[in-house]
């Protein structure tokens, strides 16, 4: 048990007195999940670009839940000294790491012939190369932890996507990114796993309520109504409804389902290495 971990220890829950960081979590998904396992009992570093709301959602954490709940941290994932910076600060500030989820993502999507190398290496950096860059600072704490709990086991967890599991039309960038992380994950988890380090990737179903979706500028389903991805759609709600007719649970993707994957692979310590769907049955393992 770390020197932070001795000192606040009571917290209850599934996620109870785990130091955990959710990268993105000023809003969207990963503030979904970082909430969320704040309610379950884990201390948590909000870190994000926009420090600004990072910082107000720490703050309504600490007056939640009480003082030293949370704290922000700014980070671009696709900058090294930047993600060395919040491993670092968050080890000042908690005194370990015993979770990391990777979840900060971006969408670029288009035709393969009108896709520009500009949106492609953008999504490839942050999907991607910041997966890989963010283990490989985080594992230090870990391992160090690990030599003085030699029975404690440690999470990193990529949100990862559907379209890590099979292609996605017009949408070459964000799911060879995604397959890409899969197989970092496989390969961090036999890495890692002699050091107590489980590695997994949560793959969701398309989160259509969430902005990443919704937004009536940037959307998903703006996106993908100006690139003609679904033939015949008339407006962007006939590119929902496509979307929404392919799940055989019938509705997109929440949080709280993401967030019922996360628990499980917490508590599960016979799993490493899975990308585990949460499609409503869209997606299946074969």
């Amino acid at each position: 048990m770390g020197t932070f971990e001795a000192v606040k220890s009571g917290k209850t829950g599934r996620c109870a007195n785990k130091i955990s960081i959710v990268t993105g979590s000023a809003q969207g998904f990963g503030f979904g999940i970082a909430s969320a396992m704040v309610a379950e009992g884990a201390y948590m570093v909000y870190c994000d670009l926009n420090i600004e709301l990072a910082q107000q959602r720490a703050d309504e954490a600490n007056a939640k839940y009480g003082a030293g709940t949370a704290v922000a941290i700014k980070v671009d994932v696709s900058n090294e000294e930047s993600v060395e910076n919040l491993i670092n600060e968050t080890v000042l500030a908690f005194g370990g790491l015993d979770v990391f989820v990777n979840n900060a993502g971006v969408v670029r999507s288009g035709p393969v012939e009108e896709l520009s190398l500009k949106d492609f290496t953008f999504v490839t950096n942050i999907d991607y190369i910041a997966y890989f860059t963010c283990v490989k600072y985080c594992v230090a704490p870990m391992k160090i932890e690990k030599g003085f709990a030699p029975g404690k086991m440690f999470d990193i967890i990529q949100i990862n996507s559907k379209s890590g599991l099979e292609g996605s039309n017009k949408n070459s960038a964000y799911a060879g990114a995604k397959f890409g992380g899969i197989g970092l994950t496989q390969s961090f988890a036999l890495e890692l796993a002699p050091f107590g380090i489980k590695v997994n990737s949560i793959c969701p179903g398309n989160f259509l309520n969430g902005p990443l979706w919704s937004d009536p500028e940037k959307g998903l389903f703006v996106q993908y109504f100006k690139a003609g991805k679904v033939p015949g759609a008339k407006s962007v709600e006939d590119v929902r409804a496509f979307y929404e007719a392919k799940v055989p649970l019938g509705r997109g993707c929440e949080t709280t389902d993401v967030n019922r994957a996360i628990y499980y692979l917490l508590e599960q310590e016979y799993e490493t290495g899975q990308a585990l769907p949460v499609t409503g049955g869209q997606v299946m393992l074969n």
